[in-house]
């Protein structure tokens, strides 16, 4: 027995109604508001900064940075110090970086980064420390006793003011 296309007959499909419709698309709705919904929540708890903290969470921000900046081995006179200041400079980013969320400071360097820090914290007048941004980057960047101590006063005061 064949059947020729002529003979065939159209498939039926059943009918859909409006109200079918109506409910598909409130439910296709609802589950987009629920997902714009949940990462706007998990954006904003993600980024949430450190200004919003309580003074108890700022105080041990503090006190954790200014720890890890003693527990970074400084060089004595006349030696390379260019890991040192390395190390200063990560850890003033990563601080930049959890402070100012909104700014993309740990993309900046030379002037343009020590300028920054001075405007977060004038006092500790980093901007004529252009050895912090640049003596990473030099072979034999070797510093005498006195700078040392001063650039090191110097971070803990940005660090205590600006924190």
């Amino acid at each position: 027995m064949t059947t020729t296309l002529a003979q065939m007959q159209p498939l039926l499909y059943p009918p859909i109604s409006s109200n079918s419709l109506n409910w598909m698309s409130f439910a296709l709705v609802v589950a987009a508001l629920c997902i714009v919904a949940g990462l706007i929540l998990y954006r904003r708890k993600r980024s949430k900064p450190l200004a919003q903290a309580t003074p108890t969470t700022i105080e041990q921000f503090r006190q954790q940075a200014l720890l890890e900046l003693a527990n970074i081995t400084r060089p004595n006179a006349g030696e390379l110090a260019g890991s040192w200041l390395q190390q200063i400079n990560q850890l003033l980013k990563r601080l930049c970086s959890v402070r100012y969320p909104e700014y993309d400071s740990h993309r900046l360097t030379g002037r343009e980064w020590l300028a920054f820090l001075d405007s977060r914290c004038p006092a500790a007048g980093l901007t004529r420390w252009m050895i912090l941004a640049e003596g990473s980057y030099q072979p034999e960047c070797r510093l005498d006793e006195q700078a040392i101590d001063a650039l090191y006063n110097a971070i803990q005061i940005w660090i205590n003011k600006h924190v």
